[in-house]
């Protein structure tokens, strides 16, 4: 069982150009893009949220029991959804402006137990923001990382919802020695200012940035570092490409019994190229087609 912990949200996509084009909900939130993309590779997944009891909550739940997700570790609230508006560019990426006050997500409680079965789990985006469920998401990444379960984190940054942004670097850096793998695009290493060598002596086995087009990178604690190419693709848009990664790894990783710090260690040249480009393959079909829809198994081929 993989684990993902975090928020979901309803995105609010632009159908046309301009501050008054018409917008269309969608399922989103980094965490939640990443459950659905796990269940549809066929890894055993499970959700750890905090959902509202609104119409945008039960379609949420909806969509992650249509990928297979298990969401009986879901909480419930009658709190509004989070809601995000996006905003697209020319090559289609998208940027986000958060209505995240007094919404159900923002209210998760760190749970006793994590379900039973679990190999790994996954944090990031907005949850590890927000308080007071900042808190105790962080909570529950040291205790899994305590009990020697495989983490893996993806700050996804958003800036306009980190009010002081020297306080989230200092507790970024705070969760490393809980953190095994650590994902991150080129644009979040930047803006948090380290790099992977730094981040690597803090704790994680690996850490893998994306570059978008270009491909991604993976970063070893031996020193060793490998790369590969993106896949050509006519991207639509980019919403839920970096979510695909995360689900990629995590699920190649799984199917290659190398959920484990000994394992990413025993993965070597060969077995790193296998896996970024199965992350690069599943991402690029995320972009060919609009919002956040993750490849199925059948769709991509496996590690």
């Amino acid at each position: 069982m993989i684990v993902v912990a975090g928020e979901a949200l309803i995105d609010l996509v632009p159908q046309g150009t301009g501050a008054l084009a018409a917008l269309t909900p969608a399922r989103g939130g980094g965490p939640y893009n990443t459950a659905v993309a796990l269940g549809r590779l066929g890894s055993s997944t499970a959700f750890c949220s905090r959902t509202s009891r609104d119409t945008f909550g039960e379609a949420l739940l909806d969509g992650l029991r249509s990928a297979g997700v298990d969401v009986s570790a879901v909480q419930r609230g009658t709190e509004p959804t989070t809601l995000a508006v996006a905003t697209l560019d020319a090559g289609g990426s998208a940027a986000y402006t958060f209505y995240v006050e007094g919404t159900a997500d923002r209210l998760f409680s760190a749970p006793e137990a994590l379900p039973a079965g679990t190999r790994a789990v996954s944090f990031g985006t907005c949850s590890l923001v927000l308080e007071p469920g900042a808190t105790a998401y962080e909570r529950l990444l040291r205790t899994a990382a305590g009990q020697g379960v495989f983490t893996a984190l993806d700050p996804n940054i958003r800036a306009g919802l980190i009010p002081d942004a020297d306080a989230y670097r200092a507790r970024f850096t705070s969760w490393l020695p809980s953190v095994s793998l650590l994902k991150l695009s080129e644009e979040d290493a930047g803006w948090l200012g380290g790099s992977p060598r730094e981040w690597l002596a803090a704790g994680p086995s690996a850490v893998v940035i994306t570059r978008g087009g270009d491909g991604l990178t993976a970063y070893t604690r031996d020193g060793a570092e490998y790369s590969v190419p993106g896949e050509k693709v006519d991207v639509v848009d980019t919403i839920g490409a970096g979510d695909t990664v995360n689900a990629a790894l995590l699920h190649g990783l799984a199917a290659t019994d190398a959920l484990s710090p000994e394992g990413v260690a025993a993965l070597g040249a060969r077995g790193w190229d296998r896996l970024l480009g199965f992350a690069a393959r599943a991402a690029a079909i995320t972009c060919s087609r609009a919002g956040a829809e993750p490849p199925f198994a059948s769709e991509v081929s496996e590690v």
